[in-house]
């Protein structure tokens, strides 16, 4: 099972440098992938709820630089939030720049307040999720002619296209989601989840496909020695469920990078 990290980032006056240090960490500590979280323009400050403080694409560009191996992905890009040809556009630079490292987590979101402050539309959000995904692979083909229910391209020149298939991951455990990550995902991720609800969750990806996506979850440990038992103990036993990866967040970034090596000696 790969371990793999969400790095803080919920915190407004948390330096930037902060995310590139604990990056560099992360790669030397043997952690297969960083993601980040992603929110446009909560109702609320940024916290525990909300992260994304630093736009995700943006700093992973960044984070490329001062790493070489590990892995750049979203936990999640609320993608139905975005134009997808923006979002193309810039995962396809990060893959370039990071030497094919990119990883597009993307989700449909849930906070109804989010959306209509950037002017998005609630309602149809996961069917637009489904077709963005569609037009991403679409452009990352080299694009063309693309006619969708809610796009629609006639001619146009896409590039940079990935160095190879980029994979598209999918969060959530909903009954919808599970169906996406099926059809549409390379990998997909679930939250909050025991080992038991992985099982469920992945027996229900087995029979909506002949080939399902990687699969992998996130937990939480902030600190303290009884808890970090218990989610050692818990990530055991997702494996043992059939995760091929565990993401893990260790709270705010002040010792997250000892946290992270703690972690990563008792797994």
């Amino acid at each position: 099972m790969d371990l793999e990290v969400v790095l803080p980032d919920e915190s407004p006056d948390m330096p930037p440098g902060t995310l590139a240090e604990l990056a560099g960490t992360a790669e030397q500590l043997g952690y297969r992938t960083l993601y980040l979280p992603d929110h446009l323009l909560p109702p609320a400050p940024y916290g525990t709820t909300y992260g994304g403080v630093y736009e995700p694409l943006m700093t992973l560009a960044h984070l490329a630089a001062v790493t070489s191996t590990i892995r750049l992905g979203t936990s999640v890009l609320v993608l139905p939030m975005r134009s997808p040809f923006v979002v193309a556009k810039q995962v396809a630079t990060l893959d370039r720049l990071s030497g094919g490292r990119a990883v597009l987590g993307v989700g449909v979101g849930w906070d109804r307040a989010e959306f209509a402050a950037v002017d998005a539309d609630f309602a149809t959000r996961g069917a637009r999720t489904d077709e963005d995904i569609a037009l991403l692979r679409h452009l990352f083909r080299d694009g063309g002619a693309f006619h969708g229910r809610f796009h629609h391209v006639e001619q146009g020149v896409f590039a940079p296209v990935p160095t190879g298939p980029l994979p598209i991951m999918v969060g959530g455990s909903s009954p919808a989601a599970l169906r996406r990550a099926a059809t549409l995902a390379d990998e997909w991720q679930g939250v909050g989840l025991d080992a038991a609800g992985f099982a469920r969750c992945a027996a229900r990806l087995h029979e909506l496909s002949d080939h399902p996506p990687r699969l992998g979850t996130r937990l939480a440990w902030t600190g303290g020695a009884d808890e970090l038992t218990r989610t050692v103990d818990e990530a055991h036993a997702l494996a043992e469920a059939g995760a091929d990866a565990v993401a893990v967040w260790f709270g705010e970034a002040d010792g997250t990078a000892d946290r992270m090596a703690e972690f990563a000696a008792r797994m």
